[in-house]
């Protein structure tokens, strides 16, 4: 690895560990987590309409993923008694971007993701695991060498980012998916409002919308701007974040209110206007979904077990680059709670703070 601080034993990182997994830590990919359970939901609920889930697999955008067969060998291979799943999710936020979702994950060139997760669903189904994957993380892209874990996306598309992750972890991805920030408003507008409480009161940045303290009804443009807003915060990304997480505990209380999933005409409306805004492999379609939903719906999303990989540090690349060093432990500690399907013993031993 051509980095600074390369003298660092394994031995002193691991010591540091607890610190910087708690340094680390950050809520980043929430947003995309919560909207994928909600979409579970609201399709596990409805599933016995059959219009639900045309209208969900003719809208939504599909990605094939092609591998070489040099690819297809070297994948990891799953027991064929593992009966849990793991789900690769990107989010990205094209506001700047005309591209639509299935054009930024076709392994075109300079495409990039903003938030990267691993969700684990175990064997029993009696929990979701939601693992964010730190963007600047130093890792080997197959092919390429050492770069971000990010880049993987630039240089060769989905593939290669699925390809990089299960080498990381030796264990295989079943599925990815991906969710774009604008899906957002659509939900909001579904839902016919969102109430939130609003922790700090704010004027989103070159707009007349104020966002007084105390509860608030957001819909439209104006639940996009709460969600996507940054630059009123002295601390940035971090009350963003808090925005999100806000509003998306508002609105999965409010879809799977029974006010929402006894409402068939509501239902088809939520995944008529989200689907758009929604990609997923091509093997993972409505009935998958609905079949995950049921399996999943005694699942308490309020207490999904949400956590950030832990990274050994930052430091600079041999070319300049600011990056985190991979946290050798938590890989390994990781990988095997993937492979063995004991993710709950690892974060009893390493619990989120």
């Amino acid at each position: 690895m051509n980095t600074q601080n390369t003298s660092e034993s394994f031995t002193s990182r691991s010591a540091r560990y607890g610190v910087e997994r708690r340094r680390k830590r950050r809520l980043r990919g929430v947003l995309l987590s919560v909207v994928a359970v909600v979409v579970i939901a609201a399709l596990g609920a409805g599933f016995y309409l059959f219009s639900l889930q045309h209208q969900f697999n003719s809208k939504t955008n599909t990605l094939s993923i092609d591998y070489s067969d040099e690819q297809q060998s070297s994948r990891p291979v799953k027991d064929p008694d593992d009966g849990s799943m793991n789900i690769l999710m990107l989010g990205v936020d094209h506001a700047d971007d005309e591209q639509s979702d299935a054009a930024a994950l076709d392994g075109a060139v300079n495409q990039r993701s903003d938030s990267m997760m691993l969700v684990h669903i175990p064997e029993n189904r009696e929990q979701i695991y939601i693992m964010s994957l730190v963007r600047d993380m130093w890792v080997d892209i197959p092919g390429y060498g050492q770069n971000k874990l990010n880049a993987a996306v630039s240089l060769g598309g989905v593939p290669l980012l699925m390809q990089t992750v299960e080498g990381l972890f030796d264990t295989k991805v079943d599925h990815v998916a991906m969710i774009d920030f604008e899906g957002f408003r659509e939900l909001s507008t579904a839902l016919g409002g969102v109430t939130v409480d609003n922790e700090i009161p704010f004027t989103a940045n070159d707009t007349d919308y104020f966002y007084p303290a105390g509860e608030v009804t957001l819909e439209g443009d104006r639940a996009l701007r709460f969600v996507r807003e940054r630059k009123s915060f002295n601390d940035g990304d971090y009350q963003r974040v808090k925005n999100q997480r806000t509003f998306l505990v508002a609105a999965v209380n409010q879809m799977l209110s029974n006010d929402t999933l006894t409402n068939p005409v509501k239902l088809y409306d939520i995944v008529d206007k989200v689907s758009p805004y929604l990609t997923f492999d091509s093997q993972f379609d409505a009935a998958t979904l609905v079949g995950l939903g049921m399996q999943l719906k005694n699942v308490d999303t309020e207490k999904l077990e949400m956590f950030t990989m832990p990274t050994a540090g930052s430091s600079t690349s041999a070319d300049g680059q600011s990056i985190e060093l991979a946290s050798e432990l938590a890989v390994a500690e990781i990988s095997e709670a993937l492979q063995t399907d004991t993710m709950a013993e690892y974060l009893a031993e390493y619990p989120p703070e």
